[in-house]
């Protein structure tokens, strides 16, 4: 691995870059990387320090920020000590792409990250979701992967305790009640969207469909499919378009899990399927058209972990609330055809696009985190050649087989214990991240809460 780095750039494409950015007249630079949230953290610089600083190794950010919670603590152990130690930003240059919302030209850029040694760092989410990567294309395999992202956009407001409230379209009228794939709805925020796909189109994200979702003022837009690195750095991108674009029309973009405690939740659906590396072909269907036993094996496998996996599909305290809703959201790991009432959908269509559909992930996810485990889960089924349980038919709402935990603690419990997961997706960052999840646990409950102030306060 410690050659990778050193090989990342030659003089004649650093030279190409450089020009690029002079004929763009771009003379800043954005440098990020994702935080465990999914936040982008990073550094501007002028042109002239990111082009030297491509070869000279210069590019550094503390380590720190990996272990960062989303209070704004540290989370240190003996895996990431309290020195702060910087690490090395190489810049991913495949995603270099500009940033339309700045007045001047501006461009942003992914990294990669990699200690002194030339090792790259555990706890980075991107690398995280490399690290799972490797274990595919060592067994021959590719996996191919497409989110659909659930937000709100939220009426613009100081007061950030206040309840929120849904946006007011152009034509002035409020977005209330539950709307499910209206186009008028649609037509209400038109200039919004418009400048998302302006956007989109700038930093070279391939978004698909576009739909109204059943809570007032939510929305759904997906990535199109394709290898889940690159998928996986359109999701952080698009992300941050969604908030930055949102802002610029006077409103909040709020991928919350579970934003109104009455109405429907936000989701990430993963679609996710495995191709061979050889031919191309989609390694979960046969001729035939049958599924195949790796696909029923992976199946079984996001079966058994993904309730070990929680923390990282269902990160904060909020998330569980989407799914005690009982409103479209799943509680448990059946899986079915066409059935949207299970965690485990598989979606119709021909052999070549079979593929299961992840529903237990919330919108609040972090995405490379979210694919990464997604996967990780598929692989060991395969790996351990598990059997998935019967399909499952009808309404699975009310099944109490396989259910998910419905505790942020218990999430936290079943990961520590999980020496599989671990493995496959590194036992530091592992550790590091459930660490970060505590402190933010025990940040959570210091506080009071509104249903203690009104039935403890003065009754008991």
């Amino acid at each position: 691995m410690a050659a990778e780095w050193c090989s990342m750039y030659d003089a004649k494409r650093i030279e190409e870059l450089d020009n690029w950015l002079r004929s763009e007249n771009i003379d800043d630079i954005e440098c990020m990387i994702p935080d465990f949230a999914g936040i982008a953290r990073g550094k501007s610089m002028p042109r002239g320090k990111f082009i030297d600083g491509l070869t000279a190794k210069a590019l550094r950010f503390p380590e720190s920020v990996f272990g960062l919670t989303i209070t704004g603590d540290y989370a240190t152990n003996d895996h990431m000590s309290e020195t702060e130690r910087d690490v090395i930003l190489m810049p991913d240059l495949d995603t270099i792409c500009m940033t339309p919302w700045h007045s001047e030209p501006t461009a942003t850029v992914i990294c990669n990250t990699f200690l002194e040694n030339g090792e790259p760092v555990e706890f980075d989410s991107r690398n995280v979701l490399k690290r799972v990567l490797k274990l595919y294309e060592n067994e021959g395999w590719q996996p191919i992967v497409a989110p659909e992202f659930e937000f709100y956009l939220l009426e613009r407001q100081d007061d950030v305790e206040a309840p929120p409230q849904a946006p007011v379209g152009t034509s002035g009228r409020r977005d209330s009640g539950s709307a499910p794939y209206s186009v008028d709805s649609l037509d209400e925020f038109a200039p919004y969207f418009d400048d998302v796909y302006d956007a989109c189109e700038a930093q070279r994200i391939n978004v698909d469909t576009l739909i109204h979702e059943a809570g007032p003022g939510q929305f759904e837009f997906n990535v199109e499919h394709g290898p889940a690195q690159g998928v996986a750095d359109q999701a952080f991108l698009f992300k941050r378009i969604l908030r930055q674009v949102a802002l610029r029309h006077n409103m909040f973009a709020s991928f919350m899990a579970s934003p109104y405690p009455d109405s429907f939740g936000s989701a990430m659906h993963i679609h996710q399927s495995v191709v061979s590396l050889k031919n191309g072909e989609n390694i979960f269907a046969d001729k035939s058209g049958e599924s195949t036993p790796l696909f029923l094996s992976h199946i079984a496998g996001i079966q058994k972990y993904l309730p070990q996996a929680m923390p990282l599909i269902a990160p904060f305290v909020n998330s569980y609330r989407r799914f005690s809703s009982g409103l479209s959201s799943p509680t448990n790991t059946h899986w079915g055809y066409e059935n949207r009432s299970v965690g485990l959908r598989v979606p119709s269509g021909p052999p070549a696009a079979r593929r299961i559909e992840n529903r237990v992930a919330g919108s609040d996810v972090n995405p490379y985190l979210a694919i990464a485990t997604s996967l990780a889960c598929g692989y060991l089924g395969m790996k351990e050649k598990l059997k998935a349980s019967p399909e499952f038919k009808g309404s699975a709402y009310e099944a109490s087989s396989r259910a998910l935990p419905r505790h942020y603690l218990d999430g936290l419990k079943n990961m520590r214990k999980c020496d599989p997961l671990k493995e496959v997706l590194g036992e530091g960052f592992v550790e590091t991240y459930l660490d970060a999840k505590e402190m933010e646990f025990d940040s959570y409950s210091s506080v009071l809460s509104p249903w203690e102030t009104k039935y403890l306060l003065l009754t008991v």
